[in-house]
């Protein structure tokens, strides 16, 4: 953790996963991924993701209390770990470290490596690696290159309307890779719009 706070991160364990899955079928697989500074993201790309994961990131400690209250109730109803309602710093943990299995032991260490995150590193350190991390469709990773796989341009040109449609993405991007026209992504990035500009971003 320490060591990520000035060199930035090659991998992670969901990437690694999804490099070993696509090799299942094809050996010569490979990610898409180019790193990019925070200073070439546009800041459109960073409003919108934040107002589509985690509207509170500027402001809590790493958890979002409210979220993981509803998330808690709907879970128990449900009688399974169906929602998380995690915040970025959470779903970072998660994606650098550790499995995607919605186990109670699993949570709990994300929950200890988001503690440690919070502590030695600054939002926009933890936001910058999150972008240039999260998966965007099958096989790609990183803000740069779902820029590149949607639109032909690079992150630091980003426009709201295609910034607000790659952060509707992030919840289920491969599917939206192979369903780009989706009435329920295109009605979430119009949502997301019109709320881009009342978050604060790092």
């Amino acid at each position: 953790m320490l060591y990520w706070i000035r060199h930035n991160p090659q991998s992670s364990a969901f990437m690694q996963s999804q490099i070993d899955s696509l090799r299942e079928n094809n050996p010569n697989a490979t990610l898409q991924q180019t790193w990019v500074p925070y200073s070439q993201i546009s800041e459109e790309m960073k409003r919108a993701i934040i107002v589509a994961e985690d509207s509170k990131f500027t402001q809590h400690n790493g958890f979002d209390y409210d979220s993981l209250q509803n998330a808690f109730i709907k879970n128990i109803r449900q009688r399974q770990l169906t929602t998380g309602g995690s915040t970025i710093s959470q779903q970072l943990a998660k994606n650098l470290f550790l499995s995607a299995d919605k186990t109670i032991g699993r949570k709990l260490q994300e929950a200890v490596i988001t503690v440690m995150m919070e502590n030695v590193m600054t939002k926009r350190r933890i936001l910058e690696i999150y972008l240039n991390m999260v998966e965007w469709g099958n096989g790609i990773f990183g803000v740069e290159a779902a820029a590149q796989h949607y639109f032909g341009l690079p992150a630091s040109l980003l426009t709201k309307k295609q910034a607000t449609y790659l952060a509707a993405m992030v919840t289920n991007p491969r599917y939206y890779d192979e369903n780009r026209d989706s009435q329920h992504l295109l009605k979430k990035k119009e949502i997301f719009l019109g709320r881009l500009h009342s978050v604060k971003i790092p």
